[in-house]
C-alpha cells in the first residue's frame, strides 16, 4: 500500500488511524470572552464542514484507498496512476489551499481546529515538494512494489460479499494493464534519465512478478494465489446464498479470463522490461545521492518528508552514531549481566547463531511463532487500560505474509484496520525463513507493529470523533514509526513484557537496528556508501541475521530517507514525556500525554510538539 498510494497526490492525505472515549476539545484561553468563544465555535464549524466536504472530493480520486477504508465507492476502478493524473491531484490540493485562505479567518479559529489548518497546509506544501522528485521514485520494487501490492490488496482488501462484489473484482483484474501500462511510463521516463533502481530490485520485481502469474490458470501446477482467491469468493456467494452455483461458475469464468487476458500480459510486460534492463542496473550500488541526477536534492527533500523536521543529513549521520554508541554500551551491560565470557561481537555471533535462540524452519515452527506472537499481544491488552484512555475498538490478528510476496528476513509490518473496527488490523510476519526471526526479537516487533505500537496509534486515529477525516486519515512516517520505536520502549513499563533477559537484548537490538538506519540511510544517500559498506557497518553493530541486514539494506536503498523516521521520531515523543514530566511533576499522568499524542491523528513532529504543549498548559490550568 505504502508504495502504491504514493504514486498519488493522495498519500499526504490518506492514512489510518479509534476510540473508546472521544477526546475533548482544546479548551480556550484563559480569560476569553465568551462571545469570543462562540465566534470561535462557529468558525471552527465552518471550517471542519469545509474540511469533510474537501477531504470526500479528495478520496473519490482514489478507488483503492476507499477500499482500504472499508467503502465500496468505485469498487470496479483502480486508481489513475498517470503523470497527468498526479499534477492534477496537486493542482487541486493547491486550488482547495488557496479557497481555505480566502474564505476562512485563521485569527477566529479554536486550538484544535488551528492545527488542523497547519496540517492541511502542511500537507500541500510537502505535495509540492515531492511532486519536483516524481521521476526519483520506484513505482516497481523487491519490497513495496506495486507488482506484490496489487494481488495483497484484491485478497485481503476487496471484500465480496455480493454479487456486484464480485463483478467489481472482475472489473478491477482488467485495469491492471493500464495501471501498470502507466506506471512503467514512469519507470521508462526515469531510466532514459539514469534513474532506476539497483539490479537487486530488478531481481526481486522479476521474482514476485513470476510468482503471482505462476500456477493456475496462467501456468500448469496448483491454482496461483489470485485464482484460488477468485474462486473461494464466489464459492461464498453460493454458500451465503447470495447466488446459485450457475451463476457463480459463470462469475469464475469471468476472473479466469480476466486474469489470462489482463493480468497476465500485464505482469508479463513488466517482467520483460526489468529482464531486459538487469545489465544497466547497479549491482553493489550507492544511494541516490550519488546515483541520481540532483540525487543530493531529492534525498534532502525524502529526509525532510520523512522526519518532518530541518535535521539534515549530517546532523542525522551524527545522531546515529552517537546512539549506536550509547546502545552499544547498554548491550555490553546485559551481556555481562547474563554471564556470557567474551567480547560483543562474540556475543552478536552467538545470538545470531545458537539453534537455542531459533524457531524450527518447519510449518510448526512458524505456527509457534504465530501463537507466541499473539500471546504477547495479548499480555500487553490487559495492561492498556493503565496507559491509555482511548483504546482501539478494531481487533488485531497476527498472519503470515503471503507466499507470492514473501521475502526471506524482509521486516515486519502492519495492515490498517478499517476505521469502523469491522475489519481487524493484521501483524505480517515473513516467515519464510525462520532463522531471520529470532526469539529474542519476537516480544518487541509484536509490540512495534501491533500493540502498543502501530495498530494502536493507527486504529485510534481512524477512530476519533470530532476530528477532520483528513486528519485522521494523515501519514507521517516520523511520527508513526516514532511512535512504533517509543512503544518497544514503553512496553517495558508494562508488567508481563521482557521478562527474559533475552527478550530484553531484542529490544535493544530492534532499537539499535534503528540507530543503525541513521548512519547508514545518511551514509548511502548522504555519503556515497556502497551496499556493502552499509550490511558490513550493520552486522558489526547488531546481531540481526545476515539475511535480514541484506534484506533491509536492499530496503534503505529503494525507499531513501524513511528509515531515518523512527529513531528521530522516538527521541522526540520521548524529549516531550520528559518535557512534560518535568513541568508538571506530580500533575503529570501518562495516560494523558499519551492520549494527547495519539489523540489529535498523525502530525509532524512540530505540530505534535505545539498539542503535547497545549495539554502541559491545560494540565497546569487544572
Amino acid at each position: 500500500m505504502r508504495r502504491l498510494l504514493a504514486v498519488s497526490a493522495l498519500s499526504l492525505a490518506l492514512c489510518v488511524a479509534c476510540t473508546h472515549t472521544a477526546p475533548t476539545a482544546s479548551a480556550p484561553p484563559a480569560g476569553t470572552a465568551p462571545a469570543a468563544q462562540a465566534a470561535s465555535t462557529a468558525e471552527d464549524a465552518r471550517l471542519n464542514a469545509w474540511f469533510e466536504r474537501k477531504y470526500e472530493e479528495q478520496l473519490q480520486l482514489s478507488p483503492i484507498a476507499m477500499t482500504m477504508q472499508g467503502r465500496k465507492d468505485r469498487y470496479g476502478d483502480i486508481d489513475d496512476m498517470s503523470r497527468a493524473s498526479s499534477q492534477k491531484q496537486l493542482a487541486w490540493m493547491e486550488a482547495a489551499l488557496k479557497e481555505m485562505q480566502s474564505t476562512f479567518k485563521y485569527d477566529a479559529l479554536g486550538a484544535e481546529t488551528k492545527l488542523s489548518w497547519d496540517l492541511f497546509e502542511y500537507q500541500v506544501e510537502a505535495a509540492r515538494s515531492a511532486d519536483r522528485f516524481t521521476d526519483h521514485r520506484y513505482p516497481f520494487e523487491q519490497m513495496g512494489g506495486t507488482q506484490a501490492f496489487l494481488p495483497t490488496f484484491m485478497i485481503n482488501f476487496h471484500k465480496v460479499e455480493t454479487e456486484a462484489d464480485y463483478v467489481a473484482y472482475v472489473s478491477r483484474l482488467r485495469q491492471v494493464p493500464r495501471a501498470f501500462g502507466q506506471l512503467m511510463d514512469q519507470v521508462k521516463r526515469s531510466a532514459a534519465q539514469g534513474i532506476r533502481p539497483p539490479r537487486f530490485a530488478h531481481e526481486g520485481v522479476i521474482e514476485q512478478a513470476g510468482k503471482v502469474v505462476a500456477g493456475a490458470p496462467f501456468t500448469a501446477g496448483a491454482d496461483s494465489a489470485l485464482w484460488a482467491d477468485a474462486q473461494a469468493k464466489a464459492d461464498a456467494l453460493v454458500k451465503s446464498g447470495k447466488i446459485d452455483a450457475a451463476r457463480a461458475t459463470q462469475l469464475k469464468a469471468d476472473a479466469r479470463k480476466a486474469l489470462v487476458e489482463a493480468v497476465q500480459p500485464a505482469y508479463a510486460g513488466v517482467i520483460d522490461w526489468f529482464k531486459a534492463d538487469l545489465k544497466n542496473a547497479a549491482v553493489n550500488p550507492s544511494g541516490v545521492g550519488t546515483r541520481h541526477p540532483d540525487g543530493a536534492a531529492f534525498y534532502a527533500e525524502r529526509v525532510r518528508a520523512s522526519t518532518t523536521t530541518d535535521l539534515t543529513p549530517e546532523r542525522i549521520h551524527e545522531i546515529g552514531l552517537a546512539e549506536v554508541a550509547r546502545l552499544r554500551s547498554e548491550m555490553e551491560a546485559l551481556k555481562d549481566k547474563v554471564g556470557f565470557k567474551g567480547d560483543l561481537k562474540a556475543f552478536f555471533e552467538y545470538i545470531r547463531t545458537d539453534p537455542r535462540f531459533k524457531y524450527p524452519n518447519t510449518d510448526a515452527g512458524r505456527q509457534a511463532y504465530i501463537d507466541d506472537a499473539t500471546k504477547a499481544i495479548a499480555t500487553i491488552k490487559t495492561q492498556l487500560p493503565k496507559y491509555f484512555g482511548l483504546l482501539p475498538k478494531a481487533d488485531l490478528v497476527v498472519k503470515r505474509v503471503e507466499p507470492f510476496r514473501e521475502v526471506d528476513g524482509a521486516a515486519q509490518h502492519y495492515y490498517p484496520s478499517t476505521p469502523d473496527g469491522s475489519r481487524p488490523g493484521v501483524y505480517y510476519a515473513h516467515l519464510s525463513d525462520m532463522n531471520a526471526m529470532p526469539k529474542p526479537e519476537l516480544e518487541v516487533i509484536a509490540y512495534h507493529e501491533g500493540l502498543p505500537g502501530h495498530h494502536m496509534q493507527i486504529a485510534i486515529a481512524q477512530e476519533l470523533q470530532g476530528v477532520p477525516e483528513f486528519r485522521k486519515q494523515a501519514r507521517f512516517t516520523a511520527y508513526s514509526e516514532g511512535w512504533g520505536l517509543y512503544s518497544e520502549w514503553l512496553a517495558r513499563e508494562m508488567p508481563g513484557t521482557y521478562v527474559d533477559p533475552y527478550s530484553e537484548y531484542g529490544r535493544l537490538t530492534s532499537e539499535m537496528w534503528r540507530a543503525i538506519r541513521l548512519v547508514v540511510d545518511t551514509g548511502l544517500h548522504a555519503k556515497g556508501w556502497t551496499q556493502k559498506q552499509a550490511a558490513d557497518y550493520m552486522a558489526a553493530n547488531s546481531s540481526i541475521p545476515q539475511a535480514a541486514v541484506d534484506a533491509e539494506i536492499r530496503r534503505y536503498i529503494t525507499w531513501p530517507g524513511q528509515a531515518t523516521s523512527y529513531k528521530i521520531g522516538m527521541l522526540r515523543i520521548q524529549e516531550l514525556r520528559r518535557q512534560a514530566e518535568a513541568e508538571l511533576g506530580d500533575r503529570f499522568d501518562i495516560r494523558g500525554f499519551h492520549d494527547a499524542v495519539l489523540g489529535g491523528g498523525a502530525l509532524p513532529l512540530t505540530l505534535l510538539e505545539r498539542r503535547v504543549n497545549q495539554w502541559v498548559e491545560s494540565r497546569k490550568r487544572g
